[in-house]
């Protein structure tokens, strides 16, 4: 089995030849999750599946693969959590990362707080990108481990349970057929959609149930005040 930098490094020299070049990192895929030519088709099979339609709220992650899915989202009348933030414009501009960033400055998009995510009830579904994704479900990001954070705290929070469905939309280059070992902190994916295939994952690992605070790398509660904000709300439910 090859780690996972190794993976990134095999499938980065091949996601060139596919990837569209983001417009503040260029082909830097270490810095963002690019789009690629045949995401539209991707995303065609991902809402064709049978769990879409009975679909209300979600989360999603903010990679540019993911735009055309989180555009068609909301016309299809979908709520979504990015990154904690609340999107309730339903057009093509709310899901663009500079769309989401100058609509919150509107208010039409806005911040959560960790307990408005808890009042918004259970997530029926959490879709992401992906640098790369093993065919047994480990997902392989740009490294820093964010959305495997997210995760955990949204489990924490208690809004998703592990059963709780996984979808990375990928290019059919970042799928690598090689059963690595997950780590305790990965958050395994059920469904892996491509332009030309779906593949369904059987479930063979647990995932995170909470964060493992001693495994976070130095200054990343710094660099995510919604870790600090969970870690007090978590302590106040315990003191009850």
């Amino acid at each position: 089995m090859r780690r996972k930098d190794a993976i990134r490094q095999d499938v980065f020299g091949k996601l060139r030849a596919v990837a569209l070049p983001d417009s503040r990192f260029d082909y830097d895929f270490d810095s963002f999750i690019p789009d690629f030519s045949g995401s539209p088709q991707a995303l065609d099979r991902l809402v064709t599946l049978r769990l879409y339609g009975g679909l209300k709220l979600i989360f999603t992650t903010p990679d540019n693969s993911l735009e055309g899915f989180r555009g068609r989202a909301l016309r299809d009348g979908i709520r979504q959590v990015i990154s904690a933030g609340e999107i309730t414009r339903h057009d093509a501009y709310a899901a663009t990362l500079d769309g989401m960033e100058r609509l919150a400055q509107q208010g039409t998009a806005r911040y959560l707080t960790l307990r408005e995510v808890q009042r918004l009830g259970r997530l029926d579904l959490l879709v992401t990108g992906a640098s790369a994704v093993c065919t047994n479900g480990v997902r392989i990001g740009k490294g820093h481990g964010y959305f495997d954070l997210e995760w955990a705290m949204l489990r924490m929070l208690g809004v998703i349970r592990d059963e709780t469905p996984v979808i990375a939309v990928v290019h059919d280059v970042q799928v690598v057929d090689e059963d690595l070992a997950p780590e305790p902190i990965d958050t395994i994916v059920d469904i892996i959609v491509t332009p030309t295939h779906t593949i369904e994952v059987p479930r063979r690992y647990p995932r995170p149930e909470r964060i493992q605070w001693d495994r976070l790398a130095p200054g990343m509660m710094d660099a995510i005040p919604y870790l600090a904000d969970l870690k007090q709300l978590v302590a106040k439910e315990v003191a009850r």
